[in-house]
């Protein structure tokens, strides 16, 4: 398992997006955030096909933060039930690596 996460997010704007990743870098929850505005989803719920625009929000943290940073977002969130996945990461370039390190509690 890798020591670093990309946590993938969705939001339903960019307010709350930018919000929810300002929120998770002033806590040091996460050491960046990404904003990816401009998304089109399209989806299933509660037995009915939605199409929607939504923002993508992608947060950089260490494993040891994953859960207090869902429970964070999911505390901010506006969705009832909040995409928040999260990906291993393998370290690439040291000197970015070393950075995010620092840049978390």
């Amino acid at each position: 398992m890798s020591e670093y996460k990309l946590v993938y997010i969705t939001t339903p704007t960019l307010d709350e997006a930018t919000r929810i990743g300002r929120a998770m870098v002033d806590q040091r929850l996460a050491a960046c955030a990404n904003i990816l505005p401009g998304m089109k989803s399209i989806y299933r719920w509660k037995g009915a096909v939605h199409e929607d625009d939504e923002t993508v929000l992608i947060v950089k943290t260490s494993a040891a933060l994953v859960e207090p940073l869902t429970a964070a977002v999911k505390a901010l969130h506006s969705y009832e039930c909040p995409c928040i996945v999260v990906l291993d990461i393998e370290p690439g370039n040291a000197a970015y690596f070393a950075w995010l390190a620092e840049s978390l509690v």
